[in-house]
């Protein structure tokens, strides 16, 4: 687990802590980069600084499957980024989310969720949580006052997502935050499309921020992993749980995440543009029925993103006219795509929910969650804005004809 440590460079923007936050010291014959500590144990002459780090008394590390240095760098680095006072890592994303909600949660507590987070999540508060005796509630993303009421009802944890996936719906993080202090409950935002650029949870009121570090924190596409940050107590617990169960970061994965992380505020500032730009172009064709995206006026939550986001991220949704029939015909004509089952990454990435960000899911189980099956999650890449828009417009105009000359 990383606790903070106070430095000058806490103090900088955004964009120098993502390339120096954890990168301080001196490291094996003076390398500029942090190296990638594949060792699985690390030896001590002396038993006796042996065992103050065993017993954390002395910084160091004895074993991998606790800490490890590489890991322990990435895990300052998004620490310093979200402000917080401590973080441990995970070998992805859910193991991030599924080791917080099993340490914090035991039988006959209760947790208050949303209905359309990660499908992943949702299958922990559908199916798995209950089976441990812990209650679980989930209200309606978008509305407040149903999830202050369920609050207000009792629970041990508050879990958001904002802006959700994939329907980017956006929560009231403060709003919600204050009434589940007021009830003695801990509050856990997943920060994943957001990222710490955009969105600070923990400034927010957030007691725990967590992160699929295999997204936009990578960037590449190339290295799996989850952290959690927040307050030192309760990170603390969370990674005892972590050390025991073993779903440990690898470090050349941390190495990864490190090296994709110190390009996150130049990628996040392109990313946004695009995506605004995207999706206002997507909303004035004649074959989009619907665009979610929380930059646009439209959008249900726009007001709430405003105030809460800084930017409003590289994802967006969209439905087009024809149903799944014609989603499954726009999607292979996307030339600047990789239809696939991520986010986040410098290319862009396109599929719909079943394939995607709900698989796990029933169809049953995503229309209670309020997710459309011809609705198609678009993760903005790295590209010219000008040619993912002409993209899109090559596909849909090809899906448009294909349309006319089959009713003819």
């Amino acid at each position: 687990m990383r606790r903070r440590s106070e430095n000058k460079r806490d103090h900088a923007g955004l964009g120098t802590r993502g390339v120096w936050a954890g990168e301080e010291g001196n490291y094996w014959e003076r390398a500029t980069q942090i190296p990638v500590a594949l060792s699985v144990s690390f030896g001590y002459d002396d038993v006796n600084e042996w065992l103050k780090v065993a017993q954390g008394k002395t910084h160091g590390h004895i074993y991998s499957r606790n800490t490890n240095p590489t890991v322990a760098a990435f895990e300052e680095k998004v620490r310093n980024l979200e402000t917080a006072e401590a973080a441990t890592s995970f070998s992805s994303g859910m193991g991030a989310i599924s080791n917080t909600l099993f340490a914090l949660l035991s039988p006959g507590d209760g947790v208050v969720s949303i209905k359309d987070t990660y499908g992943g999540t949702n299958k922990l508060f559908i199916e798995f949580l209950p089976r441990f005796g812990i209650k679980v509630s989930l209200c309606d993303t978008s509305d407040h006052q149903a999830i202050e009421t369920a609050i207000g009802q009792g629970c041990k944890a508050v879990y958001l997502e904002s802006p959700t996936n994939p329907t980017v719906k956006v929560v009231d993080l403060a709003r919600l935050a204050a009434v589940a202090h007021r009830h003695g409950a801990v509050v856990i935002v997943d920060n994943t499309l957001a990222t710490p650029i955009n969105q600070q949870p923990v400034k927010l009121g957030a007691d725990l921020v967590i992160h699929s570090a295999t997204k936009f924190l990578g960037g590449h596409a190339d290295a799996l992993g989850g952290v959690v940050c927040g307050g030192a107590d309760l990170v603390g617990r969370i990674y005892h749980f972590r050390e025991i169960t073993g779903a440990c970061l690898d470090p050349m994965a941390a190495y990864l995440l490190l090296r994709g992380m110190k390009t996150l505020h130049l990628r996040i500032a392109r990313q946004n543009e695009s995506a605004l730009k995207i999706a206002r172009f997507l909303e004035s064709h004649p074959h989009v029925i619907r665009v979610f995206y929380p930059g646009l006026e439209s959008h249900e939550q726009h007001e709430i993103a405003r105030r809460q986001m800084r930017g409003f991220g590289g994802v967006l949704s969209f439905a087009i006219r024809g149903g799944f029939d014609a989603v499954k015909s726009f999607l292979p004509r996307l030339r600047y795509a990789h239809l696939a089952a991520n986010l986040g990454a410098v290319e862009t990435v396109a599929g719909p929910p079943s394939t995607t960000s709900h698989v796990e899911s029933t169809k049953e189980e995503r229309a209670a969650s309020g997710i459309p099956e011809a609705l198609i999650r678009y993760s903005v890449g790295i590209e010219d804005t000008e040619d993912l828009i002409a993209d899109l417009r090559h596909a849909l105009g090809k899906v448009r004809l294909a349309k006319r000359r089959a009713r003819s």
